[in-house]
């Protein structure tokens, strides 16, 4: 038979470790780029799996989806074709703060996400678990070569991405119960950590939880608040021109007072009131028993259930994440009005795992300072939610494939993406607590609208290799019309102004101007949109260019990569030690470094116009 080796080896351009949110992103952005890539993961069946709530989408989220779609992505096109339930939030406030959100089925969603990257060039699928990375010193520098596995096996690649999720020696808490687990009946990630230690990455510890799933057909409706999806439901893609699905409607409850007192009678069985959990958590989407004690006036919480799909009986009560034990569940639970009679199905847990802090472990590109090659994306960044592990995947999983081929990397700046804003969050200010994405992270958020993602995003997708002939055609088309009708509504004028002038004012709306000009009646939708939200934007956008070009100028100077802080006199220990571990590229981003005070900014700029 010949000379057989002692285990499997495998080349590959770009590893993908992880199938979750963000490790689907970056394989098929890698792969789309065309790098040859493989996606190794624990299960293949959990491709795409809702760990938590089933929904994509939400207030600064849902933009997000939108420019993950815009920049090729995989997350927009799989909510519109498994989404149950679609609503856009805010809608009684500006565009700018308005966000699309859409209930899914879980199952379905999961379905679809493997069988895309089934049928995605480039990308092969591999069911391994993965122990440990290969690396080696080149040039007194630590470069990746590939991972172990623990079957045995090698996979050999210039480039990988590691999308881990809660995996890594992640615990679940029952109570004073505490169970190994990457999330509820999936073995946790034991290997890679000490392997990541090993290389010159710090670990530190976050917690997440998750709330109870209940059987539907337990509930009282009668006593209930119906939630109902929007009458026309909005795409988050903008390859999807129309969704025409029957909507599933969600129902409100609220908690009570007998429903706080268990809670805080039983303090003393809740892991994070005991000590037994001592890392933080997500601020913005707490436990109920970290809102009951922290808002002891309110008499209530608002709870949502929230169907897991069209064919289960499975229940999502948002609002309720806990980490009590089971029979404090079941009473707390059935001491809510409507729930009375409610049957358990899957109980809640907070879980704890591993994260690497980014503030000075990851670059712009996601790649990792310790080690080259290396890229981190999702909630190992300190992260949380599906759309911002998506969005830092595709970015990671882009700039794997473009380092393989010596091109460029894919930079997101805060003026382009709220994918550029959180990044450059994480790099230049890291996280003490799970990361969020809001709109209030977002300076220029009246220009990242989900509506103008495309605009924004679509061309510096294509430059890199993210986006097909098809996208593209699309997108010229959107824009070869948009610009179009723009030209007729500043050239045509009527009572002494501009079509485009009385569209600025607030009694003009677009049905008025269709029965005055003909020509604006073929004018797509979100065409329109975009038109419309740039005439209500106009004037702040003009004051927000010229604040920026006045910032810029001395913002954008690069700083040079070598350069030696230390070296420069008159700058504080405390700004040469910040400004020597993160390595900014810019003043501007510089400046956004916690540490870093507007004296620092200005002794380093002095320091660069004298030595220029």
């Amino acid at each position: 038979m010949g000379d057989m080796s002692c285990c499997s080896k495998y080349s590959f351009d770009v590893l993908i470790v992880g199938g979750g949110h963000a490790g689907i992103e970056a394989a098929c952005a890698a792969a789309r780029i065309g790098a040859k890539t493989a996606l190794l993961t624990g299960n293949l069946d959990t491709i795409g799996m809702m760990s938590c709530n089933p929904a994509i989408g939400g207030v600064g989220k849902g933009q997000i989806v939108r420019e993950v779609d815009a920049l090729g992505g995989v997350m927009g096109r799989l909510i519109d074709q498994t989404g149950i339930q679609f609503r856009m939030l805010n809608r009684s406030k500006g565009p700018a703060m308005q966000g699309p959100r859409a209930q899914a089925d879980k199952a379905l969603y999961r379905n679809e996400a493997k069988y895309f990257c089934e049928q995605q060039p480039n990308l092969s699928l591999r069911q391994e678990q993965v122990v440990g990375l290969i690396t080696q010193t080149e040039n007194g520098k630590r470069v990746v070569r590939g991972i172990t596995t623990q079957t045995g096996s090698e996979y050999y690649a210039p480039a990988v991405v590691l999308c881990s999720g809660t995996f890594l020696q992640g615990v679940l808490h029952y109570g004073p119960t505490q169970i190994p687990g990457g999330r509820c009946a999936e073995a946790p990630s034991v290997g890679l950590s000490q392997s990541l230690i090993e290389n010159g990455i710090e670990l530190k510890r976050f917690k997440t939880g998750t709330p109870a799933r209940i059987n539907a057909r337990s509930v009282d409706y009668s006593k209930l608040i119906e939630h109902a999806g929007d009458p026309v439901p909005e795409p988050f893609s903008f390859m999807t021109t129309s969704i025409d699905v029957e909507q599933i409607p969600c129902w409100m409850a609220h908690t009570n007072p007998t429903v706080h007192k268990i809670i805080t009678d039983n303090l003393d069985k809740a892991p994070m009131y005991t000590g037994q959990i001592t890392s933080t958590g997500p601020r913005y989407c707490p436990s109920i028993e970290t809102k009951v004690v922290r808002f002891a006036d309110k008499d209530a919480h608002q709870i949502f259930l929230e169907p897991e799909g069209r064919r289960t009986n499975e229940m999502y009560v948002n609002g309720l994440s806990t980490s009590l034990p089971p029979y404090l569940q079941d009473a707390m639970i059935h001491a809510i009005v409507g729930l009375e009679e409610a049957e358990i199905i899957r109980y809640a847990y907070a879980i704890e795992y591993d994260y690497a802090p980014s503030l000075g472990q990851i670059r712009l590109t996601l790649e990792t300072t310790a080690v080259d090659g290396l890229y981190l994306a999702g909630q190992l960044n300190g992260t949380t939610g599906y759309e911002e592990a998506a969005a830092q995947g595709l970015v990671a999983g882009a700039n794997a494939a473009l380092k393989v081929a010596g091109r460029e990397p894919l930079k997101l700046t805060r003026e382009q993406a709220y994918i550029g804003v959180m990044i450059d969050d994480l790099v230049t200010r890291g996280a003490d607590e799970p990361y969020r994405m809001f709109t209030s992270r977002a300076e220029c958020r009246l220009r990242l609208r989900g509506d103008n993602a495309d605009r924004r995003l679509t061309p510096v997708a294509r430059s890199c290799g993210l986006i097909d002939d098809d996208r593209w055609q699309a997108f010229e088309e959107k824009t070869a019309c948009l610009e179009s009708t723009m030209q007729f509504l500043q050239s045509t004028r009527y009572e002494g102004m501009s079509v485009w002038e009385h569209l600025r004012r607030p009694g003009t709306t677009w049905e008025s101007l269709t029965e005055k000009y003909e020509q604006l009646r073929p004018v797509p939708y979100r065409v329109v949109e975009q038109i419309l939200n740039d005439a209500k934007y106009s004037g702040y956008l003009k004051q927000e260019d010229e604040f920026n070009a006045r910032q810029g100028r001395i913002g954008r100077r690069r700083i040079p990569a070598d350069i030696d802080y230390f070296a420069i006199k008159h700058l504080r220990m405390e700004a040469k030690e910040a400004l020597s571990k993160i390595r900014p590229e810019t003043i501007e981003q510089a400046s956004r470094i916690g540490a870093i005070t507007p004296a620092d900014i200005a002794v380093l700029t002095i320091y660069l116009g004298g030595n220029r």
